[in-house]
């Protein structure tokens, strides 16, 4: 079925064609329609499945038969209020938006929101109202307290990766944004899993909604799992990055010091490599990125800041150099890739310390990888003592565990950081 069949106006099917937008996916063709019959939506749909197309549309063709500013200058009144759990996300959310609106009559006033950066920018982009907000919770609460803008009168509201939302730490911030909100009102909801949290979340804030479950073919990836010592994955990579010439390849580790360590140890062998972390400034962070999509930055090492809300077209490959803590989470990751009904590979390093938590990942998620080995990288160490003993490899330490390795050390005459 096309686009046409959806019911979308003229100027949004231009903007579609324009795009090369020629079939909806499966979320699309019935996400799209209940939207725009004005009904609340409740969408689980893989990544890579075009759901920010599926909200976006009706958002806008809603806008288009409403008549936004006053002829006295009145301010906006702000029709829509998209929540991302990262300013990645909303950034890309943004961008996604104001590509379609710039095929409407009338400009459509659209503000992103996140923090991390300066909130006054934001506030002064407020002024004279917004007719779509996109934000992450914790900086649109900042701005509602500084009564930058007002959301009693909002008419749609999308969730977006609830369950990243959720698992964020959100939930507070989302109950105080929902109180409020006008009882009256449109939203849609959308998420990877429905979990216990999310469901419930989904049944305080949805009317009836429209369900989308399971929606469309898994994304085709490849997915491997190789086998090598901890302390050689990094020629490993390297050997893997020129060997398959590879022209983008999305690194996973664990910490802001592993990201930047490998990113320069790859840069300093020859290959176009940079970190990115929360650490970095949003600058940094934006023109990373850009350089990563426009295929100018050839590896790009990551933590878990962008395992969420990255749509980067055509990637080819993503590599877990460290495993995710929670099995979830590798499908998010692995999510990078195989996107849009692109074929994708999706390489995991499984040292001795970390083959237990991998076996946990297989038996949570459902699936189960051949160990693979690379000539000249076959593994050799044993597991650590602690996680011989069964102790899981990759756990968090806690405070009073980094406290007594601290003064164990000093008791022995020197004092070695544990910091990763």
């Amino acid at each position: 079925m096309p686009f046409s069949a959806l019911g979308l106006a003229p100027a949004l099917l231009n903007a579609l064609a324009e795009r090369e937008f020629t079939t909806p996916t499966a979320i699309q063709l019935t996400a799209i329609p209940a939207a725009l019959r004005g009904e609340d939506v409740l969408g689980s749909a893989p990544t890579g499945s075009g759901k920010t197309v599926a909200f976006a549309l009706p958002i806008l063709q809603q806008l288009a038969g409403i008549k936004r500013k006053s002829i006295y200058g009145a301010a906006r009144r702000t029709h829509a209020l998209i929540l991302a759990p990262t300013r990645e996300l909303a950034i890309q959310t943004g961008e996604t938006l104001k590509a379609f609106a710039q095929h409407l009559a009338e400009p459509v006033k659209i503000v992103v929101a996140f923090g991390g950066v300066s909130l006054n920018p934001q506030m002064m982009a407020l002024r004279g109202g917004a007719d779509i907000i996109v934000a992450t919770p914790g900086r649109l609460l900042d701005l509602l307290d500084h009564n930058a803008l007002s959301i009693s009168a909002i008419s749609t509201l999308v969730l977006d990766e609830a369950d990243r939302l959720l698992d964020a730490g959100f939930a507070d911030e989302l109950q105080r944004l929902l109180a409020l909100l006008p009882a009256q009102r449109q939203s849609l909801l959308f998420s990877a899993t429905l979990p216990p949290g999310v469901e419930e979340l989904a049944a305080a804030l949805l009317h009836t909604p429209t369900r989308i479950a399971e929606v469309g073919d898994e994304p085709e990836i490849a997915q491997h799992a190789i086998a090598v010592d901890a302390r050689t994955r990094t020629q490993l990579l390297l050997h893997l990055v020129k060997q398959e010439a590879w022209t983008r390849v999305l690194v996973f580790v664990a910490t802001k010091y592993a990201c930047d360590l490998v990113a320069d140890k790859l840069a300093r062998r020859g290959i176009h490599a940079a970190p990115l972390h929360g650490e970095l400034s949003q600058g940094t962070r934006s023109e990373v990125l850009a350089e990563f999509k426009a295929e100018r930055l050839h590896v790009l090492v990551a933590t878990d800041v962008a395992a969420r809300g990255l749509d980067i077209a055509r990637l080819p490959v993503v590599i877990n150099y460290d495993l995710p803590r929670a099995p979830a989470d590798y499908a998010h990751r692995i999510g990078r890739t195989g996107r849009a009904g692109e074929a994708g590979l999706a390489i995991s390093f499984i040292s001795a310390d970390t083959e237990a938590h991998f076996r946990l990942i297989e038996k949570r998620i459902g699936f189960k990888l051949e160990r693979e080995f690379v000539e000249g990288f076959e593994p050799t160490e044993e597991p650590s003592p602690d996680v011989a003993a069964g102790g899981l490899k990759g756990k968090r330490k806690s405070k009073k565990d980094k406290l007594r390795e601290i003064a164990a050390a000093a008791a022995d005459g020197g004092v070695e950081s544990t910091e990763g």
